[in-house]
């Protein structure tokens, strides 16, 4: 049987996004072959394909950190799942195919009866914002936060999330995407024409107790200008290495973006005023403590179950536009998650 999946063999842009059919993958021992759902599309893939992101794997590669799939195939020496079990998954690279091979242990079971988009957010996007907010800054009650980016995938996770913690919230974001921030109940700061410092300042008067940090370089030291006395940026991305959906500096050197990174963090423990700059990393938390992510990942499939919880899709393509999916991602102003749909189903339904 043969299968579609996506492969970057250099680094650049999306042009490099090719489709290729081959024969399906056959699971090896303890491994389960999963027919993929549901893949999203998320700014470390943009990353990876440009060739910045530590975690990139050698060329070539399928891009795709995260998945909602049906258990097709068992593998030798694999019990406790059934095939037609719907799972999730976070393989941080590979999800952009038809089937993938993936180890029993990273399999998360998924509730019957949920949108393979809406649950395929929760798996990147939603642990990050909930782990960010209850485990890297253990938010309270009151507490005042701002979301940078707060119209995208993560940033509207955290406004989502940040209501049901009762914060009062701020988020940067284009004048276009104003509404979808205050729906979400975030006071939107227009980053384009106002300076968001200054901005939070005049609404608060001292600072957040919070900011929420996915860009990374020298905003984070803007980040932590907003802080009061006390405070944290919490920083989980590097998307100023990118414009346009595109390599910025030209330079591709995997670590270069992750050094600053650090003498930033290391800046903001030794300068005076009690303002922290926190890293967050879903892969690092993942491999140290997996079963944070399965109990985060479960309590966020009950929460999406109870509607507490209504992940913003931005787009669905089928999985052999995944270039158009990058170009999309790429320009600003996306509101919510970028998806891919494979094997022309949209829905996850089956026993859980």
């Amino acid at each position: 049987m043969r299968h579609t999946r996506i492969i970057v063999t250099h680094y650049g842009g999306p042009d490099e996004l090719r489709v290729v059919a081959e024969e399906c993958p056959e699971p090896k021992d303890g491994e389960v072959r999963v027919k993929v759902l549901a893949a999203g599309v998320a700014y470390p893939d943009l990353l990876m394909r440009e060739g910045v992101h530590p975690e990139k794997p050698p060329l070539p590669f399928t891009p795709g950190w995260d998945l909602i799939g049906v258990v097709d195939r068992l593998g030798k020496g694999v019990s406790g799942i059934e095939p037609g079990q719907i799972i999730a998954a976070l393989p941080i690279s590979g999800a952009y195919a038809e089937f993938v091979c993936l180890p029993q242990r990273e399999l998360v079971p998924v509730p019957s009866g949920l949108d393979a988009a809406e649950a395929v957010s929760l798996v990147l996007n939603y642990i990050t914002a909930y782990q960010m907010m209850h485990r890297s800054a253990q938010v309270r009650p009151g507490q005042r936060v701002l979301i940078h980016g707060a119209a995208g995938g993560v940033g509207s996770a955290l406004l989502q999330l940040g209501r049901i913690a009762g914060l009062e919230m701020y988020g940067t974001c284009s004048s276009q995407r104003a509404s979808a921030v205050s729906d979400l109940g975030g006071i939107p700061i227009d980053y384009r024409h106002l300076d968001f410092v200054k901005e939070i300042h005049r609404l608060t008067s001292e600072g957040v107790d919070v900011v929420f940090d996915g860009i990374g370089g020298p905003h984070m030291w803007r980040s932590r200008k907003a802080l009061r006395p006390g405070g944290k940026v919490v920083v989980y991305g590097l998307t100023a290495s990118l414009s346009g959906g595109r390599l910025a500096s030209g330079r591709r050197h995997r670590f270069h973006g992750i050094a600053i990174y650090g003498l930033y963090i290391a800046g903001g423990w030794l300068l005076p005023g009690r303002k922290r700059l926190v890293p967050y990393s879903i892969q690092w938390l993942k491999r140290l403590r997996p079963a944070l992510f399965r109990q985060d990942l479960i309590a966020l499939f009950d929460l999406l179950q109870q509607k507490k919880i209504k992940p913003l899709i931005a787009q669905r393509f089928p999985l052999a536009e995944a270039r158009r999916a990058h170009e999309l991602l790429g320009k600003e102003g996306v509101a919510g998650k970028i998806v891919l749909l494979c094997n022309g189903s949209s829905l996850a339904s089956g026993p859980a």
